[in-house]
């Protein structure tokens, strides 16, 4: 049997596996479910084993159940895509295989089947420019619904320098590499996968929730609505530092579903220089990150025109109206982490962009600065707890500003027009902590809270809290 054949006998039997347990599991009582969970974890714990030195193929399971409700909270006036001011709901489910195998030297090839079930806030996903829970773009309503999330290769050349071991984790099987090398991932992944990575701030399914701590939330990073894309990437290591490039795929039009093909005409280009440090004995990186996006998009400018033209009208006419011809959207944006000491870390993240146009496939941010301090449950006896205390900072720019003052409304915020009120225009500041419990080896229930001042830019509405619990096993 040829090593095609393999790959797609393994992966069918696989999948057929991790089909009928998920879809079993969601027929289930909520009760039922949550119990399920808790043997899921018991057997994780219990199967787990140590990693070989190298690895020639990859089975790994994680699942999580994301719950979050905000209060009641004072709004002199609401407007077509503001966030209810009375108390709602939501919840995320999500359950994905990540598997690889090794088809060649130094090739890796993965394939991520994932099942997600989740209902937003009653209001939907509005409101916010940093949105509260991070799992909510891949929910696809009250039915769990199977699709693709990941299918890409990734090809290592070794040049030399010492050898470093390579952890088994997901999309990653354990080895040997040499310390400078080059690696090329090409295929159905998203840009987060290898861009803008941080040790205390990045996974929303282990760490913070909130969208602006696990990247910047003024990264428009080319993807579709479910935040990936088709493309390539680029890493070259060199000593202690690494240089990527790459180019993505975006959505047919802002924030929709459907990719656009086109990478030589519509695309996202990123560019990041990481270097990695020693400081005060403990391990830091620093990292700048150049992005450019080209596509089909809309000016503020010449929306706030139309609408000062046209009048109020509800959704984002203006946008949709003034949307021709390529435009180009950058930004600039600076990542620090550091250790503080074997228990303690710190991060930072800040991004500027230029603005000028609609949001292509993140949020509505045009500024961002997140930044805060990670405890390893080590200074109180349970290692492998956490706490997160994060501060969020979200700015609009100039030509934004202009256009929701003057009665537009875009895909996510829009508080004016209609209601009586015009926005009152602040930066959303946003306060996230957390607290992970480890209930076994491999699954840990999370308490979050999150206090927003300003949602949507708007002094006239607020402040908002957030409440979470959060359930995570990996396998």
């Amino acid at each position: 049997m040829g090593v095609k054949s393999l790959c797609y006998a393994y992966l069918q039997s696989s999948l057929n596996c991790f089909i009928f347990e998920v879809s079993f599991l969601m027929r289930m009582s909520v009760l039922n479910r949550w119990l399920l969970l808790a043997v899921y974890g018991v057997t994780a714990a219990s199967a787990w084993a140590q990693a070989p030195e190298t690895e020639g193929t990859s089975a790994r399971y994680q699942l999580t159940y994301n719950w979050q409700r905000h209060g009641a909270f004072n709004a002199a006036y609401s407007g077509a895509n503001s966030i209810t001011p009375t108390p709602e709901k939501m919840y995320t489910f999500s359950a994905t295989a990540h598997w690889g195998f090794r088809p060649w030297q130094d090739g890796e090839l993965y394939f991520n089947p994932e099942i997600t079930q989740g209902v937003p806030f009653t209001s939907n996903l509005v409101g916010l420019g940093g949105f509260t829970n991070g799992e909510i773009t891949r929910a696809g309503g009250s039915n769990p619904k199977l699709y693709r999330q990941r299918l890409f290769v990734r090809q290592t050349w070794n040049h030399g320098g010492e050898q470093e071991a390579v952890a088994s984790d997901f999309n990653q099987m354990a080895g040997l590499v040499d310390k400078n090398r080059f690696v090329l991932t090409a295929g159905n992944f998203s840009n987060l996968d290898v861009f803008d990575d941080n040790a205390y701030a990045k996974d929303p399914r282990t760490q913070f929730m909130n969208w602006g701590n696990w990247t910047y939330a003024a990264y428009d990073y080319a993807a579709d609505a479910r935040g990936f894309g088709w493309g390539f990437a680029g890493e070259w290591y060199q000593d202690n530092w690494v240089l990527r490039f790459g180019r993505m795929t975006g959505p047919t039009e802002p924030n929709a579903l459907p990719v656009d093909f086109a990478l030589g005409r519509h695309y996202g280009d990123q560019v990041e220089l990481e270097r990695a440090h020693v400081l005060g004995d403990q391990p830091g990186k620093l990292r700048i990150l150049a992005w450019r996006n080209r596509a089909v998009l809309a000016s503020f400018n010449d929306a706030t025109q139309w609408v000062q033209t046209n009048g109020y009208r509800a959704g984002p006419d203006a946008l949709i109206a003034v949307r021709n011809g390529e435009k180009i959207k950058y930004g600039l944006g600076f990542n620090v982490e550091q250790a503080i000491n074997s228990n303690i870390g710190f991060f930072l993240r800040s991004m500027k962009t230029d603005g000028r146009t609609e949001t292509y496939a993140f949020t509505e941010v045009d500024g961002s600065l997140s930044t805060g301090l990670v405890f390893k449950g080590g200074l109180w006896g349970r290692a492998d707890d956490a706490v997160g205390v994060a501060f969020m900072r979200n700015t609009l720019s100039t030509d934004r500003q202009r256009f929701l003052q003057a009665g537009g409304v875009s895909y996510f915020i829009g508080d004016s027009n209609g209601a009586g009120g015009t926005i009152n225009y602040r930066p959303e500041q946003i306060l996230e902590a957390f607290y992970s419990y480890q209930l076994t080896r491999g699954t840990w229930l999370t308490a979050d809270y999150q206090w927003i001042q300003n949602p949507a830019y708007n002094a006239d509405r607020g402040p908002m809290r957030v409440y979470a619990a959060r359930f995570h096993a990996e396998f």
